[in-house]
């Protein structure tokens, strides 16, 4: 085969308790709702790995398009739990980041809903401001702000 064997990064799967409340945290950050179906059969059970698998999914994108998030909650087999604050060393997905405009505003409107940095704000460079946040289920979520 000749070329790029990639063609896009589509999306981000994450897979939660609680569809409902993660869903609401990251439509609050701005992405929109794509999508929300069940799916079961034959195609699921063969793409997870799974028999008799069921499990409901979200797919979220940012308002200009580009890379999704999948957000999937199983109805059957019962989920796992996972480390309920993972520690960034810890192995696994460690975070999503998203690009915002105004870093102060997005985290002030986070913790009034009770979603607090993580660390502290830092700045790399002159160029970029980031924190971290956990979100709900333990979800670590970067946010950076472009400086230049």
């Amino acid at each position: 085969m000749t070329g790029p064997l990639l063609r896009s990064f589509d999306h981000v799967g994450i897979t939660v308790g609680d569809l409902d409340t993660v869903t609401a945290f990251f439509v609050g950050l701005g992405l929109e709702i794509e999508g929300r179906t069940i799916l079961e059969g034959q195609f699921l059970d063969t793409v997870v790995g799974m028999r008799n698998a069921r499990t409901e999914v979200v797919v979220l994108r940012p308002p200009d398009g580009g890379t999704g998030l999948e957000l999937s909650r199983f109805l059957r087999p019962d989920h796992r739990t996972g480390s309920p604050d993972p520690a960034p060393n810890e192995l696994g997905l460690r975070n999503v980041t998203f690009e915002v405009a105004d870093l102060p505003a997005v985290l002030d409107s986070l913790a009034s809903d009770g979603y607090h940095v993580v660390g502290g704000v830092g700045e790399y460079e002159g160029s970029w401001r980031m924190a971290s946040v956990r979100g709900p289920e333990g979800l670590l979520v970067n946010l950076a702000q472009r400086l230049t």
